[in-house]
C-alpha cells in the first residue's frame, strides 16, 4: 500500500493478540488461518489498520516476545505463506498491517546469542551486553529485572554476565554496537520488503543501557535505572531515518515517558522519532492511581506538550493490560453503557485511536479460581513475590486477578458455543465464562449492542475530520467524574461530554444552548436545557454545538 505522509493520523488500528484470536487449524491455538478467516469481521467494523503482536519464531517465555528467528512464523501460527495470505486479504479491504517489533532483546535461543556466549572474540561476541564479575564476585550491579530477580546471569561458558532487563531467556542486544544496529535493521528492510506499513515497537526506551556510569546505579529495577537516555532517543532517530521514514511507514514506539521532555523526543514531528508514543504504565500502578481527575490532568497536558508537532496513541487496552471496562469502567451493573463511554471518550481524542480485540465487544476480566489457571510469566511472579512478602494465597489470588496480563489475553468470544468459537478444541487459556452473554455473533445482530457503538464511532471519523483534526478545548471542573471538551475544525464545533462515575451527574456549562443535534450518545432520551445537561451513569453524549 501507498502512503501520504501524515496518514497514520487518519487510522484506527486494531490490536489483534493472535494466540487467543481465532483458532484455524484446531489445536486450541489462535493463528494466521483465524485471522484470515475473520478479515471481513474487521472490514465490517471499519478499521483501517491491524497491529499484530509478534508472530515470529519464538519459544513462548513470554508470549512470543522473545524472538528466536525474525525471518521465520512460529510454526503454531502458521507459515511465511499464510502470513502473505492475511496480508494480502487485509490489503484487499483497504486494512494496513502493522508488525509488532521487539528490539531490545532476543530469545536466547537466537542464533546471535547462542554464538555470543561461546566466547570473547567471536563474531557475535559484542551483540549482547557482557560484563565481568562484580570484583568480590556475583553481579556487575543490582539491577533487577522486570519479572523478578536479578537483571544479570551468569553464563560459565563466557564466564561473564550477560544483562536481561527482562526475562533471562531475553537477553539485551547491545545497541552501542554498529554492526548489532545494521543486522536489526536489517530486519526492518525484510518486512518493509514485504510490504508491511508500519511498526510498532515494543519496550524501545531502555536501548543505551549507561553502563559507562550515565544510569542511575542507585536505582534497583534496571529499566528505571536507563530508561530514556540521550543514546537511546539517537538509536531511534537513526532507525527511522534508515528504515521507517523511506515509505512513510507508520511508526509507534512503547515507551517509559517520566516527563515532557521525554514525550516530545518520542512524538514529536521535529524530533524525527516515531509518529506516536505508546507510554507504558504497569498494570498495578494504573490500578491504584487512575481517576477521572488524573485523566483530565493528563489529557490536559499531553495536548498542550504535542499539539504543535506531535501526535497521540489512544488506547485503554492492550495485551499488557487489563480489560478497559473493568478497571475503568463497571462491568457488572452497568456495563454496557460504561463499554460505550470509554469508547467514545477514546475515539473523540486528538490522537489514533486503537482497539485492541474484544473490546469492541465489552470484554471484560476473568477470575481464574487458582494460579494454575494462569500463563501469564509476570502473574506468577507477582503472585510468588506477594506469597514471600506474607500474603495468604486468597490475597495473592485476589490481586493477580486485578492485574493479570491474562485479563486481556483469554480468548476472543466469537459466539455462544463450547470454546466461545475460539476452538473447536481446549483453549491454550481458559474461555472467560461470561462469553453467552458476550460475543460478536449476538451483539451484530443487535443494533444497540457495544459492538455496533464502535462500528458507528468509526464511520463517525472517517466522515468528520473535526475528529481528527479539531482543536480541544476542556471546558469541566478538574474536579469530579466529568470530563467534556469541544473540538472545533473550520466552522465545526462539536461539545463532548462524559460521565466516569455509576452516579446520575449535573453538568454546566454555558455553551449549551438546550437545543443542539445529539450526534452521538449510549442513552435514547437527554435531559438538557440552557447552560445544563443532566448525565445518567455512565452516560456519553455528542452534540453539534
Amino acid at each position: 500500500m501507498k502512503h501520504k505522509k501524515d496518514w497514520y493520523k487518519e487510522l484506527v488500528i486494531y490490536q489483534i493478540y493472535p494466540r487467543s484470536f481465532k483458532d484455524g487449524n484446531g489445536d486450541g491455538i489462535g493463528d494466521l488461518r483465524g485471522m484470515i478467516e475473520k478479515l471481513d469481521y474487521l472490514k465490517e467494523l471499519g478499521v483501517n489498520a491491524v497491529w499484530m503482536s509478534p508472530v515470529y519464531a519464538s519459544p513462548n517465555v513470554d508470549n512470543g516476545y522473545d524472538i528466536s528467528d525474525y525471518f521465520s512464523i512460529m510454526e503454531e501460527f502458521g507459515s511465511m505463506e499464510d502470513w502473505e495470505e492475511f496480508q494480502e486479504g487485509a490489503h484487499a479491504r483497504g486494512i494496513a498491517v502493522i508488525m509488532d517489533l521487539v528490539l531490545n532483546h532476543t530469545s536466547d535461543r537466537h542464533r546471535w546469542f547462542q554464538e555470543s556466549k561461546k566466547s570473547k572474540d567471536n563474531p557475535y561476541s559484542d551483540f549482547y551486553i557482557w560484563r565481568d564479575p562484580a570484583p568480590g564476585g556475583g553481579a556487575p550491579n543490582g539491577w533487577m529485572s522486570v519479572f523478578g530477580g536479578s537483571a544479570w546471569e551468569y553464563e560459565p561458558e563466557r564466564n561473564q554476565y550477560y544483562l536481561h532487563l527482562f526475562a533471562k531467556e531475553q537477553p539485551d542486544l547491545n545497541w552501542d554496537c554498529e554492526e548489532t544496529r545494521e543486522k536489526i535493521f536489517d530486519i526492518i528492510r525484510f518486512w518493509n520488503e514485504k510490504g508491511v506499513d508500519g511498526y510498532r515497537v515494543d519496550a524501545i526506551s531502555y536501548l543505551d543501557k549507561g553502563l559507562d556510569g550515565r544510569a542511575d546505579f542507585q536505582e534497583k529495577i534496571g529499566t528505571i535505572a536507563c530508561a530514556n537516555l540521550e543514546g537511546t532517543h539517537r538509536y531511534i532517530r537513526e532507525m527511522a531515518e534508515k528504515t521507517f521514514a523511506p515509505g512513510h511507514l507508520v511508526s509507534v514506539g512503547e515507551v517509559n515517558i517520566n516527563n515532557e521532555e521525554d514525550s516530545r523526543k518520542y512524538s514529536s514531528a521535529a524530533s524525527g522519532e516515531f509518529h506516536m508514543a505508546i507510554p507504558f504504565v504497569p498494570p498495578i500502578v494504573e490500578m491504584k492511581t487512575w481517576s477521572p481527575e488524573k485523566l483530565k490532568e493528563d489529557l490536559e497536558r499531553d495536548y498542550r506538550v504535542l499539539k504543535e508537532d506531535g501526535w497521540w496513541a489512544r488506547f485503554f487496552s492492550n495485551h499488557d493490560k487489563p480489560r478497559q471496562v473493568s478497571l475503568y469502567g463497571n462491568d457488572t451493573v452497568y456495563w454496557k453503557e460504561s463499554a460505550k463511554m470509554l469508547a467514545c471518550y477514546l475515539h473523540t481524542l486528538p490522537g489514533t485511536p486503537f482497539v485492541y480485540q474484544g473490546e469492541e465487544l465489552g470484554m471484560t476480566n476473568v477470575r481464574y479460581h487458582s494460579i494454575e489457571e494462569y500463563d501469564d510469566i509476570d502473574t506468577k511472579n507477582y503472585y510468588r513475590t506477594m506469597l514471600a512478602e506474607g500474603a495468604s494465597e486468597e490475597e495473592a489470588l485476589a490481586e493477580a486477578q486485578i492485574i493479570s496480563r491474562d485479563n486481556g489475553r483469554t480468548p476472543m468470544q466469537w459466539n455462544d458455543s463450547v470454546y466461545a468459537g475460539f476452538s473447536e478444541q481446549k483453549p491454550w487459556l481458559g474461555v472467560n465464562p461470561n462469553y453467552g452473554k458476550i460475543n460478536a455473533e449476538s451483539q451484530m445482530q443487535e443494533e444497540t449492542s457495544v459492538f455496533r457503538f464502535y462500528q458507528r464511532l468509526i464511520a463517525l471519523r472517517k466522515e468528520n475530520p473535526v475528529m481528527i483534526y479539531g482543536d480541544l478545548t476542556m471546558c469541566a471542573p478538574k474536579e469530579g467524574p466529568i470530563i467534556a471538551y469541544t473540538r472545533s475544525w473550520n466552522v465545526v464545533t462539536w461539545l463532548v461530554i462524559h460521565n466516569f462515575s455509576a452516579e446520575d451527574q449535573i453538568f454546566r456549562y454555558d455553551g449549551i444552548r438546550g437545543n443542539e443535534k445529539v450526534i452521538l450518545s449510549n442513552y435514547e432520551e437527554k435531559q438538557m436545557g440552557q447552560g445544563i445537561i443532566k448525565l445518567k451513569a455512565y452516560e456519553t453524549v455528542v452534540l453539534d454545538n
